[in-house]
């Protein structure tokens, strides 16, 4: 097979594991990992050298890309709520469990020492690749999904160091010397092991924070044309990992992850698209990646796992993970939930896999048999771990109150008596909403009946930390101004999905096609498309309002909308609240028809008391005496 086949076969074979790993809504690692092994060691298509430098050398780009992608997300404003703990999870956390992890791949794995503490000293990593997945897949409210997020990329480059760094001075002591020298090794190992440590922080601090500054001014000034920053800011990545690898060998994933932590903090008008661009690289590569890696394993290699592997991981999930969280977290202000949370979730990924692929063959060069063992061991510690917190994770932020409730709610951007209304009516269906607006005065009578308002910006950074988009199912923007409309919608579309995000339709005065907002600058109508700011408004001063309607078996929406008068001019359709209490906004550009069993919500003048009699009774079944008669009532 060529290389060229070989590399669309890897790259086919990762995002079709992807697509299924979604599918069946697990960890898609594990997928890509099965199939790297049976592309790899188990049928042999796909035939990746072990001991090849110029493979590892493209694993390290791949990886560096990735590690940068995930520090330019992270936000330095949320040191401002989780800053002690972070600092002492990066800070202390890799010298304590790199420690305890060496102690454990020795005493209950059976390593050598040498090749125990480079062991331990990888295995402080915590894959973000895995982490933020699963950060999703919980729905971890901010403060802990900070926690685990900002130990995952930060330790990511310093459990690499550290790895090679204990490499570099065990290699050093090992040196075969006389007796009465060794004391000179050992000075020597220490000063090397300071000396590079010392070096890989400056180089890192200098060429990646100092480009990623310099990059940052260039592109805020506009002296880099836009359709060239996406592509320039992949390769000066790539270009500075290499560069700080020549200087100080393994201080790359650093520096590029100091690179994107300054420059995903400056002010940049096009961060959002910087971030979209990376992270669709970061998936491609982590695809591929996931699936060379294990292909360079061997059948011999898979064979020297035995009892004392999985013992060593269990020490490495049940003592030394929870060991180290307590041990760093003693007298800290983080919550008792957060630290039992922290002291289980810990899942590796990508960056173990790729330097493991990296060191295991130095140590077997060097001469210890054990380092045969280091690559399927740290395979098998990435499985285990992100098998056992990805399916965990979940169960145990409910257990300790650290996850969102479900997303069924709906974010209502705009005050005005429609808005209030429809409110009403979804909390009378005990369906979570939050009316946002800048005016204290237009949120004032929906605080007065208790609706949750949130006053300000609805785009601020106040409001990102506020307004939490795990318990949200759709958003509405309901202002009078239809551009502050389609800018929030767009906005929170990347967040919520576009197909959940909506506005109210333009005013009449745009209404010809040609002087609307085009659909890739707004998002999908609301309803049906034509009731706007002002004819919404204008009928609920008449006296409209959200009524709502139960359907059942026996009057079904069919038979519901022959007893209604003319859609669309007596009557809108607004959402539906389905039987087992989930909420769905209707739109005519998504379409959907309400079922036996859900509760319809829909905009029409107020009914007296006689004609609501008469719908009930004109709705009812043939056999009175039987259940079903739908409830047809005005909410609120």
């Amino acid at each position: 097979m060529t290389v060229a086949t070989s590399l669309v076969v890897i790259l086919a074979a990762g995002l079709a594991a992807q697509v299924l790993a979604a599918k069946l809504r697990i960890p898609a690692i594990v997928v890509l990992i099965a199939v790297g092994l049976v592309l790899g060691p188990f049928t042999g298509i796909v035939d990746v050298p072990s001991e090849s430098e110029d493979v590892s050398a493209i694993i390290g780009l791949g990886v560096a890309v990735v590690l940068f992608e995930g520090a330019m997300d992270l936000r330095l404003r949320e040191i401002e709520r989780v800053g002690k703990g972070i600092r002492r999870l990066t800070l202390l956390g890799p010298p304590i469990a790199m420690i305890l992890g060496a102690s454990a791949a020795h005493w209950v794995g059976g390593f050598e020492w040498p090749v125990a503490w480079v062991l331990g000293a990888l295995l402080v990593v915590t894959g973000p690749t895995v982490i933020i997945p699963l950060l999703r897949q919980a729905r971890l409210g901010k403060e802990s999904a900070a926690l685990l997020k900002w130990e995952g990329i930060i330790n990511d480059p310093i459990g690499v160091l550290l790895a090679y760094l204990t490499l570099v001075y065990v290699m050093i002591q090992d040196a075969d010397v006389e007796a009465d020298l060794q004391f000179i090794t050992e000075a020597v190992g220490l000063a090397a092991v300071v000396v590079m440590l010392l070096g890989a922080i400056v180089v890192s601090v200098v060429l990646g924070g100092g480009v990623g500054y310099g990059v940052g001014v260039l592109l805020r000034r506009g002296l880099i044309p836009a359709h060239l920053r996406s592509p320039l800011l992949l390769v000066l990545v790539l270009v500075v990992f290499s560069l700080a690898d020549q200087v100080v060998s393994e201080s790359g994933l650093l520096a590029v992850t100091l690179m994107g932590l300054v420059l995903g903090n400056m002010r940049l008008a096009d961060r959002e698209r910087l971030l979209d661009f990376k992270e669709s690289i970061s998936v491609v590569v982590l695809s591929g990646l996931f699936i060379v890696i294990p292909a360079q394993l061997e059948l011999e290699q898979l064979a020297s796992i035995d009892w004392r592997t999985f013992a060593f991981i269990a020490a490495l999930m049940f003592v030394v993970r929870p060991l180290t969280v307590a041990l760093v977290t003693i007298r800290s202000p983080i919550r008792w939930q957060d630290r039992v949370l922290l002291g289980w979730i810990a899942p590796r990924g990508i960056v173990a896999a790729a330097t493991a692929g990296v060191f295991g063959p130095e140590l077997v060069a060097a001469g210890y048999e054990d380092g045969d063992a280091f690559l399927p061991t740290v395979f098998l510690v990435i499985i285990c771990t992100v098998l056992a917190h990805g399916f965990s994770i979940g169960w145990l932020a409910r257990r300790l109150g650290l996850a969102s409730g479900e997303s069924n709610g709906l974010l209502i951007v705009g005050a005005s008596p429609w808005t209030q209304s429809l409110a009403d009516a979804l909390r009378s269906l005990k369906v979570a909403v939050t009316v946002a607006d800048g005016s204290y005065q237009r949120l004032q009578p929906l605080r007065m009946q208790g609706v949750p308002t949130y006053f300000g910006e609805v785009l601020s950074e106040h409001a990102e930390r506020e307004l939490d988009p795990s318990t949200l199912s759709y958003a509405l923007c309901a202002t009078d101004n239809d551009y502050y409309n389609a800018l929030v919608a767009r906005s929170w579309g990347a967040e919520l999905g576009y197909h959940r995000t909506f506005m109210i339709a333009t005013h009449g005065e745009s209404a010809h096609e040609e002087r609307r907002l085009p659909f890739e600058r707004r998002a999908s109508f609301a309803f049906d498309g034509r009731w706007d700011y002002v004819e919404l408004n204008d009928r609920a001063s008449q006296g409209w309002s959200i009524h709502t309607t139960r359907l059942t078996s026996d009057f079904g929406w069919t038979q519901w909308q022959e007893r209604q008068r003319a859609r669309g001019v007596e009557w809108m359709l607004v959402g539906e609240v389905g039987a087992l209490g989930s909420f769905r906004l209707y739109s005519d550009e998504q379409r959907f028809t309400p079922e036996a069993g859900a509760t319809v919500l829909y905009f029409s003048p107020s009914q007296s008391k006689r004609e609501r009699a008469l719908e009930r009774e004109s709705s009812a079944p043939s056999a009175p005496s039987e259940p079903g008669v739908p409830d047809s009532t005005p909410a609120g």
